[in-house]
């Protein structure tokens, strides 16, 4: 894929090649309605603030148009609290956008407006019925595609995505249903280095992903701040939250740009951000 074939409207084969379009969709509407994840539990009682969330997000919006990035805002809709979170709604492989079926009965419906909008654009687009997968599950490296199993993603969705993707190397990664997403314990950076949070995963697993990149290992607080859920945008550059200090600092070490962007008041509801961001068109990584 070359960034000057205009043809190409949507590619996505790393998560590391240089973002050219995303989809973001304002947080207007957000808020703690159902307590569907360890985060939200704990910010319950407290609430998120609208306002202050909004003005974050436009900051991390304006922060990728100034890189660059062509970032596509999807209609917020008052039904739907969880719409910030646009990767879970769908990821793309290849030149494909795979929808996803959501797990959350409080989400049902985003994936009927993401299509819409992919109707409009006449973008190619695959809808995945029948079974549970959510992006925040789905990292690509190349060849290589790490799945998540979770309460958001079932077997029977990495089934039947490795029956459509027979070019493709899938392995399966189980967890914690506390961890949400795969992407909440685990991220790539560049071919040669990611992150990862130790001990929620099996031995095997583990000793798989250790063996393949230098892993940036997450404690335990920088976990539960979404130390790992950063968006790489290209050229080495990584958007991460300010407070995840000692992930920021060996990021850094190992010669990437580290971009801070607070939107802590967003990460109240589970997510940073990877899952406010879902990447249409991005530059062959490798």
């Amino acid at each position: 894929m070359n960034k000057n074939d205009q043809s190409i409207k949507s590619f996505c084969d790393t998560e590391y090649g240089k973002l050219v379009r995303v989809a973001l969709c304002e947080p207007r509407h957000i808020e703690i309605r159902d307590t569907i994840n360890e985060t939200q539990k704990k910010y319950a009682g407290e609430g998120i603030d609208t306002e202050l969330a909004m003005h974050q997000h436009k900051q991390f919006s304006k922060a990728l148009n100034e890189f660059g990035v062509d970032v596509i805002q999807l209609s917020p809709l008052p039904e739907h609290p969880e719409q910030v979170f646009t990767r879970d709604i769908a990821f793309t492989l290849g030149k494909t956008v795979f929808v996803a079926e959501m797990a959350q009965k409080i989400r049902f419906g985003e994936e009927e407006h993401l299509k819409t909008w992919l109707k409009d654009e006449k973008i190619s687009y695959y809808n995945i019925l029948g079974d549970k997968i959510e992006g925040g599950d789905i990292i690509i490296d190349g060849s290589n595609i790490y799945a998540g199993i979770s309460d958001r993603t079932n077997q029977a969705a990495i089934d039947h995505l490795e029956s459509l993707l027979p070019a493709y190397s899938i392995l399966p990664i189980s967890f914690p249903h506390k961890y949400l997403h795969l992407d909440c314990i685990f991220n790539i950076l560049s071919p040669a280095h990611a992150i990862l949070f130790k001990g929620a995963m099996n031995e095997f697993d583990e000793e798989l992903l250790t063996s393949r990149y230098d892993c940036i290992f997450v404690s335990e607080e920088e976990q539960f701040t979404l130390g790992t859920n950063v968006l790489s945008i290209g050229d080495n550059t990584v958007f991460s939250l300010s407070v995840n200090k000692d992930v920021n600092r060996q990021m850094r070490d190992r010669g990437f740009n580290v971009v801070e962007i607070d939107i802590s008041e967003i990460i109240k509801s589970g997510g940073s951000f990877r899952c406010c961001s879902m990447p249409i068109l991005r530059e062959r990584g490798i």
